[in-house]
């Protein structure tokens, strides 16, 4: 079969996979499948829609070839395409963040005022840990914790912070992460734990950046 423009269309095709990102509900979506393969009814669950909602968003994405799908019993799982879905969509956060105005206004009004220190880098972190100087929270839900979560990481959901807090050692400096960059839950908990007394910071990112980058995850629940 003949092709009479080829470049044009491969950049249609390109302009489908945008498409398919160009949906705040969607890109939520590719969030918490970045934690591990979900069934329509749980993801529609975590983002309050209506399952039939939430399925015609999956069906447009794996169309796209966002995210594959598996049936188990009566029931469909949903999972990214790979890894090159999570790197798209930092990519569209980075620019954002470097072009968007209403992005920096965000971010200025509402996550710096909860935590604008340096968060910590990865690298040093999974360094810190090592060494066995520091104590990691997930803040995620239980059922995303044991999906995977850093080795050791304690799960302390952001509802139950207050009353495990009790139980830090406040002489030792944590660390909270949760599904993302810029994941309300580790800004909340960071905030709360400062309030305190505790010294806290967060991760850069999330379980799924953590993944992507080739370092250890453990599952199971806590």
């Amino acid at each position: 079969m003949s092709i009479g423009n080829p470049k044009q269309v491969l950049y249609e095709q390109f302009a489908q996979v945008g498409k398919a990102f160009g949906n705040a509900q969607r890109l939520e979506l590719v969030e918490h499948l970045a934690q591990g393969a979900r069934s329509v009814e749980a993801l529609a669950a975590k983002l309050s829609l209506p399952v039939a909602n939430v399925s015609q968003h999956l069906q447009a994405m794996r169309r796209a070839g966002l995210v594959t799908s598996e049936r188990d019993g009566k029931f469909v799982n949903y999972r990214l395409a790979d890894e090159s879905v999570l790197a798209a969509f930092a990519a569209l956060r980075a620019v954002a963040e470097r072009h968007s105005a209403e992005v920096e206004r965000v971010v200025r009004g509402y996550f710096d005022r909860r935590d604008d220190m340096e968060p910590v880098s990865r690298d040093e972190l999974a360094a810190r840990m090592d060494q066995g100087l520091v104590t990691v929270i997930d803040v995620r839900p239980p059922d995303e914790y044991a999906l995977g979560h850093l080795p050791g990481a304690i799960n302390v959901p952001l509802p139950d912070l207050e009353a495990l807090a009790d139980g830090f050692d406040e002489g030792r400096e944590i660390v909270a992460y949760c599904r993302g960059p810029w994941c309300v839950m580790s800004f909340e908990a960071v905030a709360r734990l400062r309030d305190r007394g505790f010294t806290a910071r967060r991760l850069e990112d999330g379980l799924p950046e953590w993944k992507a980058a080739g370092l250890a995850v453990e599952a199971g629940a806590s």
